[in-house]
């Protein structure tokens, strides 16, 4: 998917997100676009482990 693409989905989606959520969202973005390339590929490789990994994490966590 290109990034016009990516831009064009999110769009999209904001476009019927409930009100409520979208003050969230653009904290979240002000706070992606602070970060620098190294962190945001950390950032998305522990999001890919967590995810992956959710039901041996839940386990662990009981």
């Amino acid at each position: 998917m290109t990034n016009r693409e990516i831009k064009t989905e999110i769009q999209k989606i904001l476009e019927e997100v409930p009100e409520e959520v979208l003050h969230d969202l653009l904290e979240y973005l002000r706070e992606a676009q602070k970060l620098t390339r190294d962190q945001a590929v950390l950032s998305s490789h522990l999001r890919k482990i967590l995810s992956e990994d959710k039901e041996l994490l839940e386990k662990l966590a009981q």
